[in-house]
């Protein structure tokens, strides 16, 4: 019989951090929430020979094996203990209710770690145990520990050259266990949320009574938060670099070093002068939200010491962890700026629209033209297909004094309405939201159960070759081509299930994003002029129409994306004001 049931909790090193649930929680479990998975099994072989009561066979019995796996989770302060029972089942057969049982938490996502009292407790089959420790644990990161036998996988290389000679054995055997001990207590620290960083981040000091705990660099923070105004103002990091140089602003390396900070970057030639990396550094980190964020690189073993970026649903995020430099808004309305990059012009002028104004046809964006010859009125901005001669558009264009006024007239209007007629806007609005937003969670839902269960096959389907090529019945050639096609479908599938879960949970979150635009209509709402971070703020995109000359006079239309609620319509909704 399968027994999972819980046994007790065991508490984590430190369980003091509050985290809030945030939307990130929502795609990630700590690892913390995860359970410690303690398998046991028996065979009926082994039921016989417990019958002749000797001291090897004892030890074997299902009890024994419970007693030494909670001793041992115990002791080593692992969390949420939950047994896996499979009594009287062949260690040679995998398909044992217990361990199928297991392997679906695994697959789940549920598992960190995995314990058994030795590695034939797991199956007395070398091929398909070596796949289940070398291909199906690693794929889902969980950890697997045979106590008896000293098998631990939290380095994935720790039997990489065990066949070697005795003295390299040795030799790589001591510093893979000096690693092993380093990354377990890492590893450890990480799962409780300590931050994982010796070098504290731009902005903020280690907290002299506590030195796992982050203060607010009050003069370093004033200097962040107007690297990320600049920014929502629709500045470049380079732009930003060469502002900050020409305002004799101290760079991180020497304000730290003046402040008497450690760091281990080298002394610059120059304080004032910004690396442009440096500014991107600081516009994507987010530990500025108040967050603590650990596991973001990892290495491939200890031979490379190559640091490669941790996904970030990979990664532990731990909420309010420290006081916040920039609001998570913020922050995250940065992150889309930085992934509408636009080149610059060769005269060194930008518009605050940059980045932002779309062909409202062939959705492509649109260029804005400028020269030093030209008067500001005489600046444009042309869609990029039409400019590109392919014949794939047409002539889309509008000058940028003229898109300026449109939109500013747009904005005054719409934050007016939101202001004067709140509770009418938002019943108007959340009812297109619903509308959309449940028939698109409909078919999202659809596709992900889809991709789901495919994936959950492919994984049985690579079990099953690999059982086949093991026994002969598939050539190596064979078993090879047909897993990188299992290999590739996987990894497709895995990119459209995360897409898809982040656009379900979009949608999802539509009508509280209709309450946040509402406030930030508020917050502007005395204000006189167009502003950047205004705009930025309000603003998605500006698609640009097609001029219309039926009337003899070229008029032009434009329509404005609006920041968390897209498309408002104004029109309607005022002549309803009107009526």
């Amino acid at each position: 019989m399968t027994n999972t049931r819980n046994l007790g909790t065991i508490e984590a090193t430190n369980p003091v951090l509050a985290v809030a649930p945030l939307k990130e929680e929502t795609e990630m479990l700590r690892a913390t929430d995860k359970i410690t998975a303690l398998y046991c099994r028996l065979s009926v072989e082994d039921m016989k020979e417990d019958k002749k009561g000797s001291k090897e066979d004892v030890s074997n019995s299902i009890q024994n094996q419970k007693m030494i796996l909670l001793q041992y989770a115990k002791e080593n302060r692992f969390p949420n203990p939950n047994f896996f029972v499979d009594d009287g089942y062949s260690g040679t057969n995998y398909d044992r209710p217990g361990f199928q049982a297991m392997l679906a938490e695994i697959e789940a996502g549920r598992v960190a770690v995995c314990i058994t009292k030795d590695l034939s407790r797991l199956g007395r089959n070398s091929s398909l145990t070596g796949l289940y420790i070398n291909f199906t644990f690693p794929k889902y990161n969980v950890r697997y520990i045979a106590i008896n036998d000293h098998f631990d996988t939290i380095d994935p290389n720790s039997t990489d050259s065990d066949i070697a000679g005795i003295k390299n054995w040795f030799n790589e055997f001591f510093a893979k266990d000096t690693s092993r001990k380093i990354r377990a207590v890492q590893k450890a620290k990480g799962e409780r949320g300590v931050p994982l960083t010796t070098n504290v981040p731009f902005g903020y000091r280690k907290d002299p009574e506590d030195r796992t705990k982050w203060i607010v660099d009050e003069a370093a923070a004033l200097v962040v938060k107007r690297i990320f105004k600049l920014c929502m103002e629709g500045r470049g990091p380079m732009q930003i670099a060469k502002l900050l140089q020409e305002e004799k602003i101290l760079n991180p390396t020497a304000y730290k070093r003046r402040a008497g900070i450690k760091t281990p970057s080298p002394e610059t030639d120059d304080p004032y002068h910004w690396n442009t990396n440096t500014v991107v550094h600081i516009l994507e980190r987010r530990e500025y939200t108040g967050c603590t964020v650990n596991f973001k690189t990892y290495t491939n073993s200890i031979w490379d010491k190559k640091q490669r970026e941790t996904p970030l649903d990979k990664q532990a995020i731990f909420y309010n962890t420290h006081p916040a430099i920039i609001e998570q808004e913020v922050f995250e309305k940065v992150q889309e700026i930085r992934q509408q990059r636009h080149r610059r012009t060769k005269t060194g002028k930008s518009s605050l629209f940059s980045g932002m104004v779309y062909c409202a046809d062939c959705g492509a964006k649109m260029r804005y033209c400028t020269t030093n010859y030209f008067e500001k009125r005489q600046d444009h901005f042309v869609c990029a297909n039409y400019r590109s001669n392919t014949g794939s558009c047409s002539a889309h264009f509008i000058r940028a004094v003229v898109l300026e006024d449109l939109v500013w007239m747009h904005m005054k209007t719409m934050i007016s309405y939101v202001t004067r007629h709140e509770a009418h806007f938002r019943a108007v609005m959340e009812h297109g939201l619903r509308l959309s937003s449940e028939e698109a969670v409909r078919g999202h839902k659809n596709r992900l159960a889809q991709a789901e269960r495919r994936l959950g096959e492919l994984d049985r389907l690579f079990i099953r070759i690999y059982e086949d090529n093991v026994a002969g019945r598939i050539n190596d050639e064979r078993f090879s081509m047909m897993s990188r096609g299992y290999e590739t479908e996987q990894e497709q599938l895995k990119v459209e299930i995360q897409t898809l879960q982040q656009d379900i949970e979009v949608q999802e979150r539509q009508i509280e994003n209709l309450e946040q635009f509402i406030q930030r209509a508020y917050k502007y709402k005395d204000l006189d002029e167009l502003t950047p971070y205004a705009l930025r703020e309000l603003v998605k995109g500006v698609y640009i129409e097609a001029p219309d000359k039926s009337s003899g006079k070229r008029r032009q239309n434009i329509r404005i994306s609006y920041d968390l609620v897209g498309f408002i319509p104004l029109n309607e909704l005022m002549k309803e004001e009107t009526a």
